[in-house]
Formats: C-alpha cells, structure tokens, sequence
C-alpha cells in the first residue's frame, strides 16, 4: 500500500499564500507471495542398510498462499554445473519481480530418478523430548517441486482449475541450461519416503522420546507471506530390541517445531 501526498489549495490559501497537504490511499498492484505449510512427516518405519539404521519417512508440503511458489533457474553453459536461482513474485497487474535464491538448483543423478533439484528447501530434525536439543538433522540432496495434489478445504483465491507445474524438474535432462519449477497456490508437492532424502541416522540414536520436525524454506531464502507456519513435528517413542530400533508415533503437531502428548 502507498500514500500519496496531494497539494490542496484553498481559495483562501491563495489570499493567504498558504497551502495544504492531503495523504490519499494508493493501492496499487499488491504482490501475490506464496505460503510455504509443511505436514508433519508421514509413513514412518525403520530401514537397515548393513550396521545403519534409518528412521525413514514421507513429507509433503502445502502453498496456502495468495500466489504460487515459482522459482527459475539458468546457467551460461552446460560447463557450468548448477544453474543459479531466483524467484519469481508475481502481482495483481500481472507484472512480476526477480530475487536471488540462496543454494541454486543441481542436477541430482539418482538412476532410478534423476532431475534438477532446488537446493536448501527443506531440513529434518530428530530433537530431544523434552528440551529440544537438536540429535541429528538431514537436509535431502534438493526437492523437486510441482503441483502433485490439491490441498484440502477452501481453495484459496486464484488457484489454477488444473496443476500447472508437471514438468517433473527436467526429469533425465541434464543438459538443460533454463528451468523453471514450482508450486501453485492450492497445490502441493509430495515426497516419498527415502527418495528424496526424508530420512534421520538413528544407529547410535538411544531409546527415548524424541520430535522429528520438517522444516521448509529453513534460511528464509523464499519469499512468503507468512513465515509462521513454515514447520510441523511429531512426538514419536524410539525403542530398542537390543541393538535394532523401532519406532512409535506419540502426537502429530502441525505448524509448530515443538510436539507433546495431545498435540
């Protein structure tokens, strides 16, 4: 919003040789900023991969905001490794503006899955029941976003009849030198459990209550309308048949870093 300073004469003023100043309300276009809501994580069990243990699990995360989450990436060259990154803020006058986004955008060469990955979207936690004392913590090898399902209740305002982000981020095209990903306003991305990185070492992890939290956009480096909401946790029991774990889900917090019995 700007206001905008009008000068008023009156005919008196004129006699006078005084003037006025008058503030009127200018609304201009306003910026539609995406926000970021993750769920807490999902689907939790316990993989072995020879002496390491993994607590394993789904996430996903939500754009409940006015505009969608889009982000574009280039580099000069296919010499050049990763591409640079920046986001793009739409507004109601269908103008846009550009900002820099820390960590860029990777080609991540999986095999089974391979595709240009934004670096720095998400972070998971395992913290310490109660005290919040942070015991391991993963960031996955970047996200793949796009419009993978609707979010539940009231669709926001604007939201696309059909998702618009389905490119798959350059899925085995590695030579690409421009890319643009996303998430629409009332749209969601997804992430399966280990594919993406959604996993916590908990080999030397002991037996106790700890929070596992997901975090999103953790450096603040994406613009949002609303920061508040940017992480979800889980109270959860991690128990020990000697030196095997296992693993029990205690409460489900939404929107907040820190989980109790009852939520």
């Amino acid at each position: 919003m700007r206001w905008v300073a009008v000068l008023v004469v009156s005919a008196a003023g004129l006699a006078l040789g005084a003037a006025g100043l008058l503030l009127l309300r200018d609304d201009g276009p306003k910026e539609l900023l995406p926000d970021l809501d993750p769920a807490a994580p999902t689907n939790l069990e316990i993989v072995q991969d020879g002496d390491v243990y993994r607590l394993v699990f789904a996430a996903a995360v939500d754009n409940v905001g006015t505009g969608p989450l889009l982000v574009e990436g280039e580099r000069p060259s296919r010499e050049t490794a990763a591409m640079s990154a920046r986001q793009l803020v739409r507004r109601t006058d269908g103008s846009a503006r550009t900002r820099p986004v820390q960590g860029g955008i990777a080609y991540a060469d999986l095999g089974r899955r391979s595709e240009w990955r934004l670096a720095g979207f998400e972070v998971y936690e395992l913290r310490n029941a109660p005290g919040g004392q942070v015991i391991q913590s993963a960031t996955p090898a970047g996200s793949c976003l796009g419009d993978r399902y609707r979010t539940e209740g009231a669709p926001p305002p604007g939201r696309p009849d059909r998702p618009v982000w389905t490119d798959e981020c350059g899925r085995d095209q590695p030579d690409l030198l421009v890319l643009r990903e996303g998430i629409s306003q009332g749209f969601g991305a997804d992430f399966g459990p280990g594919l993406d990185g959604q996993c916590v070492d908990v080999t030397n992890v002991p037996a106790g209550r700890y929070v596992l939290v997901h975090r999103v956009n953790p450096q603040r480096s994406l613009e949002e309308g609303d920061y508040a909401n940017n992480a979800a946790s889980l109270l959860i029991q991690l128990r020990r048949a000697g030196s095997i774990p296992s693993v029990r889900v205690l409460a489900r917090c939404p929107r907040a870093d820190t989980c109790a019995p009852g939520g």
